[in-house]
C-alpha cells in the first residue's frame, strides 16, 4: 500500500498507509487527520475537505473537472495546486505523496 503523507499547517505530517482506489479524504477519514471534515461525504460540494498539492506531485493525479473547479473557486485561500480531497484518486505510484492541509480547516 503506498504511503500518504498529511503535512498539518504547522509542519507536523502525519504518513499514513492508503488502500489503492481510495480517495485522498477517505484515507484522511480513516486515520483521523485533522482538518479534512468531508461534511458532504465526498460528493465534491462542500469544499471541507480542500487540501493542497505538494508541486512535486501535482502533474500525477488526475486534472480536476470543471465541477471541481467550481467548487475551488470560491474557497478564497485556493493555491495552484489546490484541490478537493475526495476527487483524488490514490494510485500505487503515489508512495510517499505529499499534501498539504490549509490554515483555515485545522
Amino acid at each position: 500500500m503506498p504511503k500518504i503523507c498529511f503535512v498539518s499547517h504547522e509542519g507536523e505530517e502525519s504518513v499514513v498507509e492508503a488502500e489503492v482506489g481510495s480517495s485522498l479524504m477517505a484515507v484522511a477519514n480513516e486515520h483521523s487527520i485533522a482538518g479534512i471534515d468531508a461534511d458532504c461525504g465526498g460528493e465534491c460540494s462542500c469544499g471541507t475537505c480542500h487540501v493542497i498539492l505538494d508541486k512535486n506531485w501535482a502533474g500525477k493525479v488526475t486534472d480536476p473537472s470543471d465541477f471541481e473547479e467550481s467548487m475551488l473557486s470560491m474557497n478564497a485561500d485556493r493555491q495552484d495546486h489546490s484541490r478537493l480531497s475526495c476527487q483524488v484518486e490514490v494510485k500505487a505510484e503515489h508512495d510517499g505523496f505529499k499534501v498539504n492541509i490549509p490554515s483555515h480547516q485545522m
